[in-house]
């Protein structure tokens, strides 16, 4: 036994043993090396880092002045000789200069991209619509031709109250939800025939339930499970197509959650929903819609001529999620960003009317009354909401009339405003005079309102049955 192990020993002792031991180990090791050189080579995770990190310590230590700013918009206000009938006088040229330049460190990548180009300079569009040949030719077709067969109720009905139009006039924050109902009741879309409906209405409103004493936030969801399973079982349509030809209008954030023990409302039928967030399960894009939220306002919008706008950008409204804490944080005690918290003391239309850009920031929800606020007086919105999709963004072009700022940006966000131009910003309020009928509700509906939009969205989606 002893001789053998001493056997083992010297073999294991020899120059080849050795040999054969060590070279698998050189080879791997050298494997290793190259690998870890060819991704920092190649990849920019490293480099990408080193640079930010040395333009921040460079920045702090001010080794270089900061890029300069173009002339501010401080001093600038639509006057008679930049308004005329209602519309903006724009320059015949149009320069879309490299107004950000190439220090797009300063600007995070994700931030603006949609607004920035890939060399950091502004992209204005210009055009409001996508494609507005085609979204006329389709609206046409849409109007002779779209049919929706709403489930019917009676007034006699225990929660008639949730299932018709309301007989007041719609209002509040959630006045979209009732708008929508009431316009559709009144419009050319209806059928009686079930048979030539394109699409079926489920009339529930969730803010008046979540309101009936009876059923509250909590019961919300049985309401809806029986309500989808008695329509189940008296009517054939449901059960033709488990749904995906069926939708709802909800404005409230809570319609989202309600489906919870309706699991094939959820995934099949098309959600017209206010809280429409990339971000969250609940809503499935494409198959779902954006709802525009919108503050009820009477009368026509206010003659813009007249206004002078001083500020720079204005909030207000309350601290109910950490990207408004961010934005309360870093300006407001600023002298051109006004960031107010609560109501403030003057009348919140002058505050719109007197700013250049107007904030809309992610609260509990992505979505607030805001942008359609902004848009009525004529007012920039800067969206400062991650993973919102954005209502009409199929058919919009957001980027002609809006600036997205994305949350990591709020420290930024002055020098990201400074440097839009005039000419620029002038094209951006022409494009908002031009939207904002589509964010207003009429009843009976008039073209291209918001109505009518939502009209369009429903009508784009029910070929996909």
């Amino acid at each position: 036994m002893a001789r053998s192990s001493l056997l083992l020993y010297r073999r294991l002792s020899s120059p080849a043993s050795k040999c054969f031991f060590f070279l698998p180990a050189t080879l791997a090791l050298f494997t290793i090396l190259f690998i870890l050189f060819y991704i920092f080579t190649t990849s920019t995770f490293f480099t990408s880092h080193q640079h930010r990190h040395s333009f921040h310590l460079k920045h702090q230590l001010g080794s270089f002045p900061p890029p300069p700013l173009p002339p501010k918009l401080s001093s600038f206000s639509l006057n008679n000789s930049g308004f005329k009938n209602g519309t903006v006088d724009l320059p015949k040229k149009s320069p879309f200069n490299a107004v950000v330049g190439g220090n797009h460190e300063t600007v995070s990548e994700v931030s603006s991209r949609s607004h920035f180009g890939s060399k950091g300079n502004f992209v204005n569009d210009i055009e409001v619509f996508h494609d507005e040949d085609m979204f006329l030719e389709d609206y046409r077709e849409m109007n002779k031709s779209l049919k929706i067969y709403v489930y019917p109720h009676s007034r006699n009905d225990p929660f008639a109250h949730a299932l018709l139009p309301v007989d007041s006039e719609p209002g509040g924050n959630y006045a979209s939800e009732s708008y929508f109902k009431k316009a559709l009741m009144k419009s050319h879309f209806i059928t009686r025939d079930p048979n030539k409906a394109d699409l079926f209405f489920l009339p529930f409103s969730i803010a008046r339930l979540r309101h009936d004493p009876r059923i509250g936030t909590e019961a919300i969801q049985y309401f809806i499970r029986d309500y989808i399973f008695n329509i189940s079982r008296k009517y054939p349509y449901w059960n033709r197509t488990g749904g995906a030809d069926h939708f709802y209008v909800a404005c409230h954030s809570i319609g989202r959650s309600v489906m919870a023990k309706a699991i094939e409302v959820k995934n099949n039928a098309i959600q017209i929903v206010c809280s429409s967030s990339y971000f969250l399960s609940g809503y499935i894009p494409h198959k779902d819609a954006s709802l525009p939220q919108v503050w009820p306002r009477t009368g026509d919008p206010p003659n813009l001529a007249s206004s002078k706008r001083n500020k720079l950008a204005f909030f207000a409204g309350a601290i109910n999620s950490p990207v408004r804490e961010k934005l309360v944080k870093f300006w407001r005690n600023d002298s051109e960003i006004f960031a107010h918290f609560g109501r403030v003391k003057t009348p919140y239309a002058d505050q719109l009317l007197g700013s250049k850009f107007c904030l809309h920031v992610k609260g509990f929800e992505v979505n607030t009354a805001r942008i359609a606020d902004s848009l009525y007086y004529g007012c920039v919105p800067i969206i400062i909401a991650n993973y919102y999709d954005l209502p009409f963004a199929d058919i919009l072009n957001w980027k002609s009339f809006s600036v997205a700022v994305v949350t990591v940006d709020i420290p930024l966000l002055k020098q990201i405003l400074q440097r839009i131009t005039s000419d620029e910003y002038l094209r951006l309020q022409c494009n908002v005079l031009k939207v904002r009928k589509h964010f207003q509700w009429h009843v009976p509906s008039i073209d291209f309102d918001a109505f009518s939009m939502v009209m369009y969205e429903l009508w784009l989606r029910r070929s996909s049955v």
